[in-house]
């Protein structure tokens, strides 16, 4: 299992909120969105949609000041239901009684969906001048796009508009530690796990009376891969999924029974021992989860930036009240075995295997789709990304967008819930995260230098200051281009020995990982030999091959 979408489904409360995206011929302000294009208003309707993350409280999109905007415009609202329980049973449920909502967001959870035959060919409404903005941010994608069928039935969330403009800070990979507890330290620029976890190791000892967590990762459902993926990184390499590419012979080799694999495992079943390790991590949701994680127990964890959003927000909007409380807040920092470059960052890529898509049970297909069109304009993807000018954001003498210090305090997690960022943040046809307006500015909020610099606070801009960086982003080395990343993103079908590879490693790994952790370290040799055993019975050799043929396919087109 991999992580979503190169994901972005977080506000990280530097001035972005959430709503990383948009591009077109910006206008100066959004007061007044651009009414519908018909002559008449249409009649307003109600379409249901399934997001597959549980990353924010069910809502109509016409509860929030973005929804209704877009609403006056269309006529057309959504009724938005996140994720409760298991993914993959909620999606069986659909399955089993064809009874589907209109739209739906499956996440990791698209393959059961499409094998089903759950979602209806958009193909008809490309190329399509009743569609012009769909195809102007899709249509250098479409290629892309098509399923095996040579259909289109999902729409991605991460293709690039313009320019590529880099994140300043971390939405993606890293190994996070309470800022406390490198004060405590000095200060020390760590570059490896071994320090990393001897520096947790050593505050827990001096706090013994704070009742605290050396480490916990993150297990429930589809999210393992915040757990088995770290490996990958450690050896130098971004998250390409199940493999690490050689960036010589670009040969794909997976690293699930690897020596790495065996010594990240070797290392919790340490922390384990000594009683730093959160044994509930492997029982836990990804509610209980969030809330360790802002409870200020947790010293440190490793996730990606866009799954911890939430609760670290919790953490930064508590520090903007109270600076004292900043010893809180997580820092990221870029670790590997051996202190070399790291590859934590993500190169520019495009997700093939997540999007959005309308179900066979929609009611009014091409209503949802004119929705879409008009969402696209560039000036709705102002709106959805900085809002309102004079009330969100503003324009200096340059044309340039900036937030100032009592815009950036009042964009908080529960103004981005009422005004709409969180919701129109990810989970729709959208302009991807790291692109440009059409004067340049930067789509996302967070990734203007100008608004990243203004929304640092003194505690912000003192650690990064003490470790020579001007941005988060810049502690990581910069990520070295790959033309097919991610490997993950790549589809595969249904049934295919690649899917089923897939799903025979997440059970046994998921089988024996909470045994190696857990396990007394005598024990733990012998259970990574049975470990060894069972995978060995899968058809890895077949798996390389197949990821290493696509990936040179990938490196030719490109050329």
């Amino acid at each position: 299992m991999v992580f979503t979408a190169a994901c972005s489904k977080s506000n990280d409360n530097n001035g972005n909120n959430a709503s990383p995206s948009a591009t077109g011929s910006a206008p100066a302000s959004t007061e007044s969105a651009p009414a519908s294009e018909s002559a008449k208003p249409l009649d307003k309707v109600t379409f249901s949609f399934f997001n597959g993350v549980a990353n924010a409280p069910d809502v109509n999109t016409n509860e929030t000041t973005i929804g209704k905007i877009l609403e006056d415009q269309t006529g057309v609202n959504f009724k938005i239901e996140h994720l409760v329980g298991d993914l993959k049973a909620k999606i069986g449920t659909m399955i089993a009684s064809n009874d589907y909502p209109d739209v739906i967001d499956p996440d990791a959870g698209i393959d059961q969906l499409l094998d089903a035959g759950a979602y209806i060919d958009l193909t008809k409404y490309f190329n399509n001048d009743q569609y012009p903005n769909l195809n102007k941010v899709y249509g250098p994608y479409l290629s892309q796009m098509k399923a095996a069928d040579g259909k289109i039935y999902i729409i991605p969330f991460s293709n690039v508009v313009n320019q590529f403009q880099p994140d300043p800070n971390i939405n993606q990979g890293a190994f996070w530690i309470q800022r406390r507890v490198l004060k405590e330290a000095g200060y020390p620029k760590i570059k490896t796990l071994d320090e990393y976890t001897k520096l947790i190791e050593d505050f827990v000892a001096k706090h013994k009376d704070e009742g605290l967590t050396g480490l916990i990762t993150l297990t429930h459902d589809w999210r393992f891969f915040a757990t088995s993926n770290v490996p990958m990184h450690l050896d130098g390499y971004p998250n390409d999924g199940n493999v690490e590419v050689n960036m010589t012979t670009f040969d794909a080799k997976t690293y699930a029974a690897s020596d790495s694999t065996k010594r990240w495992l070797q290392k919790l079943n340490d922390l384990n021992a000594k009683g730093l390790f959160d044994k509930a991590s492997f029982v836990d949701n990804y509610d209980q989860y969030l809330a360790k994680l802002s409870s200020k127990k947790v010293v440190g964890f490793f996730d990606y930036g866009w799954q911890t959003g939430n609760a670290r927000n919790l953490l930064t909007d508590a520090a903007r009240q109270d600076p004292t409380q900043d010893d809180f807040v997580y820092q990221p920092m870029p670790l590997t075995w051996d202190g070399s470059k790291d590859q934590l960052l993500d190169p520019p890529g495009f997700v093939k295997n997540r999007g959005i898509g309308i179900s066979v049970s929609a009611k009014d297909p091409d209503r949802i789709m004119a929705y879409w069109d008009n969402l696209l304009k560039e000036e709705n993807q102002i709106l959805r990304s900085w809002g309102i000018k004079g009330e969100t954001y503003d324009v200096d003498a340059n044309g340039r967008f900036f937030r100032t210090a009592d815009m950036i305090k009042k964009i908080d997690e529960p103004f981005n819930l009422s005004f709409g960022f969180r919701y129109y943040a990810w989970d729709w046809p959208q302009w991807g995260t790291n692109s440009t307006l059409s004067d340049g500015n930067a789509l996302a909020p967070g990734f203007q230098p100008e608004v990243f610099q203004m929304s640092l606070t003194d505690a912000d801009k003192a650690i990064l200051d003490k470790y020579g960086v001007k941005t988060y982003a810049d502690l990581f080395a910069k990520p070295d281009d790959r033309v097919w990343y991610p490997a993950w993103g790549i589809p595969k079908a249904q049934g295919s020995p690649e899917q089923i590879w897939e799903t025979s490693k997440d059970e046994l790994t998921k089988k024996y990982f909470p045994k190696l952790v857990l396990a007394k370290p005598a024990d733990f040799d012998k259970v990574w030999g049975d470990y060894l055993a069972e995978f060995g019975k899968l058809d890895t050799a077949g798996y390389e091959k197949w990821y290493t043929e696509q990936i040179k396919a990938a490196i030719e087109a490109a050329k």
